[in-house]
């Protein structure tokens, strides 16, 4: 049985565009201006949706992203990056704080698990803010407060394509520090792999939110349409509000080292954004000009037009490819 963490007059609603910038500004709105306490199911079409502290590109594989279509998006709640398309459904709670508390996860997380419950999946919140089932990861949990008011929103992978999630979000490679928040990979699970019959997600999601409605008393609701909406919309979906503001973090630092068969290579950089803005190479390789000047030269270029670079002359025997692989 569902804890009664909501009052008998909450709204569901079900979101039926998977425009990943339009689905947030809907429950940017309802958070921002509804009074209601609201429960929502959505998906999105494939997307990296990043915390409001994180940096993209240090988070996210954009030229992997960008050459498959897939859409980046920030959020307006804290946590790590997490990876959407239509095998993943996202859920939303918003309450009043005379409710509930702020980062209270096991709070919010209790219907879900209920409901997950009654399909014979047993699972509990691992850590900070993670659904698990046999120490496998399937949802990520996340939350916002105003002064009166609390988001919670998370993730349940169903039928995602875990390959393009795990090539979309980057890994952790050798020594990799931000002045931004790091998420924390984890192994992951389908929901589906887990069920003792098949479901499609449309099966899937009618089943939790049957659950929900029934134990909760939820009233079923359309999405709201308005200018406000509209004007989050544009807002999610620019490039200053994805990549530009400072606020978001754009500058991190990056130390790697690897041993090659001329030598061991040691790079420590600076970057805004993807813009090299300084570097130091060392290591026990030999070269015929000088290391200083190959600095000089990639300073102020970006990560991709290092594949232009010849570092043969500097470091004796290294390919283009190696160099690049070791910067990128």
């Amino acid at each position: 049985m569902i804890r009664p963490i909501f009052e008998k007059n909450m709204k569901y609603i079900r979101l039926n565009t998977t425009d990943p910038y339009y689905n947030l500004a809907v429950e940017e709105f309802l958070f921002r201006s509804c009074e209601d306490d609201i429960f929502m199911l959505w998906q999105n079409a494939p997307s990296v949706i990043v915390g409001k502290n994180q940096n993209v590109y240090a988070e996210t594989d954009i030229d992997y992203t960008r050459k498959n279509g897939i859409f980046t998006v920030r959020r307006i709640t804290g946590g790590g990056a997490v990876y959407h398309d239509l095998g993943n459904i996202n859920y939303s709670f918003i309450t009043s704080k005379s409710r509930a508390a702020v980062l209270d996860f096991a709070y919010f997380t209790s219907p879900i698990i209920s409901a997950l419950s009654s399909l014979g999946i047993e699972c509990a919140l691992s850590g900070r803010n993670d659904l698990e089932c046999a120490g496998r990861k399937f949802s990520g949990n996340a939350q916002a407060g105003s002064d009166d008011r609390i988001l919670h929103h998370g993730t349940l992978l169903f039928d995602t394509d875990l390959d393009k999630m795990s090539a979309a979000l980057k890994a952790d490679r050798e020594k990799l520090e931000y002045k931004a928040v790091k998420s924390h990979k984890s192994r992951v699970v389908n929901l589906s792999d887990l069920l003792q019959e098949q479901l499609t997600a449309e099966e899937f999601i009618g089943h939790i939110e049957r659950h929900i409605i029934e134990n909760m008393n939820a009233e079923r609701l359309d999405a709201p349409q308005n200018s406000e909406i509209i004007s989050l919309y544009q807002r999610n979906s620019s490039d200053e509000w994805i990549y530009s503001d400072r606020r978001y973090l754009t500058s991190y630092s990056i130390n790697r080292r690897k041993k090659y068969h001329f030598g061991i290579v040691n790079i420590g950089m600076s970057l805004n954004k993807d813009v090299i803005e300084s570097i130091i190479i060392s290591g026990d390789f030999f070269g015929t000009r000088s290391i200083h000047e190959l600095e000089e030269k990639l300073t102020g270029m970006t990560l991709c037009d290092v594949k232009n670079i010849d570092p043969s002359p500097y470091i004796d025997k290294m390919t283009r490819d190696e160099f690049f692989e070791l910067l990128k």
